[in-house]
């Protein structure tokens, strides 16, 4: 059930990012990516209760593993692309090794969603892990509802 719980919150975190992006850079595309990125650390901050402390040995770790987390998903999005177009062209000899990389590229993601849980652990309490997790799901949801509803 862990493992299910943390696929959903990567595939949620780059389901985010892609809706995002997909609306094109509004404002010069990197400033629009760093104010989507202010929003989400001042709402996690918030989220969490992250104190002062708290923070300053937080961020560091969480901005590293984010980028392991989104290599990750990365992986396996190209590994479901490649398994879509072989079933889609019915090249059924492919398709045992594809969804074989496939498989394999979600449970590197899930070690990686392991890993990255584990160094949020040496940061923050285990409450505050816990928190983490539902803000980035409540703060990827704002951001659908946001784009599905035209605000900025």
């Amino acid at each position: 059930m862990n493992n299910l719980y943390r696929l959903i919150i990567c595939s949620a975190i780059l389901v985010s990012t892609l809706s995002m992006s997909a609306q094109g850079p509004k404002d010069g595309g990197k400033d629009w990516r760093e104010r989507i990125m202010s929003e989400k650390i001042a709402y996690l901050t918030n989220a969490v209760g992250l104190t002062p402390e708290e923070a300053q040995a937080f961020w560091p770790v969480y901005n590293q593993t984010w980028d392991e987390r989104g290599k990750a998903q990365f992986a396996v999005m190209k590994a479901y692309r490649e398994l879509e177009k072989a079933t889609d062209e019915n090249r059924t000899k492919d398709i045992p090794a594809l969804l074989d990389a496939y498989l394999e590229a979600i449970r590197n993601r899930n070690r990686t969603d392991e890993k990255c849980e584990a160094q949020f652990r040496k940061v923050l309490p285990v409450e505050k892990v816990a928190k983490l997790y539902i803000g980035e799901e409540r703060f990827r949801r704002q951001q659908i509802h946001n784009l599905h509803h035209g605000k900025k």
